[in-house]
């Protein structure tokens, strides 16, 4: 997962499941995997960006030091699709960006995949909590401080 093989993320529409919410898990990597990301500043920086959001709500994610994993919904019922809203987020953050000698900070791409049943939404999260400790970053995961929830995305099955 940190290192998709496909060569262009496939920026798929959302499809619509009964009454389920759309979920999307989005990765995105720092321009030339630099390590950049893993700070109090940074992680303050993107939560409070993501916390502006009007078009998508940010739920679980993980920051790790050259990349960053998440989880995200529509906030409203026509949402602009994920891919602009990334490429919106990004913006913004690398134009307020804390650390001038940091940047370019972002790669073009990212990468993202709509969850198709809400056990992957638990699932996926578990794996995703642990990349901390894959890295060898901690021992637990639950030490890694640059994580969090910022909305309960919940199916409603």
């Amino acid at each position: 997962m940190d290192h998709p093989e496909r060569g262009t993320p496939a920026h798929q529409p959302l499809h619509g499941f009964g009454n389920r919410a759309h979920i999307v898990f989005v990765t995105v990597c720092t321009k030339d995997r630099k390590n950049i990301l893993a700070s109090d500043a940074i992680h303050r920086h993107l939560v409070d960006i993501w916390s502006g959001s009007k078009q998508w709500l940010v739920g679980k994610y993980v920051i790790l030091p050259d990349h960053i994993h998440l989880f995200c919904a529509p906030a409203q019922y026509e949402a602009e699709n994920v891919r602009d809203w990334v490429k919106y987020w990004k913006a913004v953050s690398a134009l307020h960006w804390p650390i001038e000698i940091d940047k370019p900070i972002w790669q073009s791409q990212a990468w993202d995949t709509q969850l198709r049943k809400g056990d992957s939404y638990s699932e996926k999260w578990r794996y995703v909590q642990n990349n901390p400790v894959r890295h060898r970053l901690v021992d637990n995961a639950r030490d890694w401080p640059y994580q969090g929830e910022l909305n309960k995305l919940q199916w409603h099955d």
